[in-house]
């Protein structure tokens, strides 16, 4: 199973990034997705799941309104689309998935992409 993250970068301050992750697993369908983030000095915190169940959608408190997660079953891809991004939301991102529905938590998460760096600058 593999897990490719790509798509970060810098941007200013108010400026939009999409993220993509490639993932190499058989029912692709049946998993859970989700991105997490990593800042330094702060927790893994998740910033938005969906759900292979039903598709409902989780978005952290932080990004609720700026971001989208989006999932493309027939090309085995996870996308989160970053709007209105600030300073704070820099931090390295990764994807991940899992055969829970209702995942959140990082320990409820089977496989794991490696991560790309976004930085906002002000």
């Amino acid at each position: 199973v593999q897990l490719q993250a790509s798509g970060g970068g810098l941007v200013q301050a108010g400026g939009s990034l999409r993220l993509s992750c490639a993932v190499s697993i058989d029912r692709f369908s049946l998993y859970t997705v989700g991105w997490f983030r990593l800042a330094p000095g702060r927790e893994r915190e998740c910033i938005a799941t969906k759900s292979y169940r039903d598709y409902s959608t989780y978005y952290s408190a932080s990004v609720t309104g700026r971001f989208t997660i989006s999932r493309d079953n027939a090309k085995n891809m996870v996308y989160l689309q970053m709007n209105s991004l600030k300073p704070e939301d820099t931090a390295v991102y990764t994807c991940a998935i899992s055969a829970r529905s209702r995942a959140r938590d990082g320990y409820e998460f089977d496989y794991w992409g490696q991560g790309t760096q976004v930085t906002v600058s002000s």
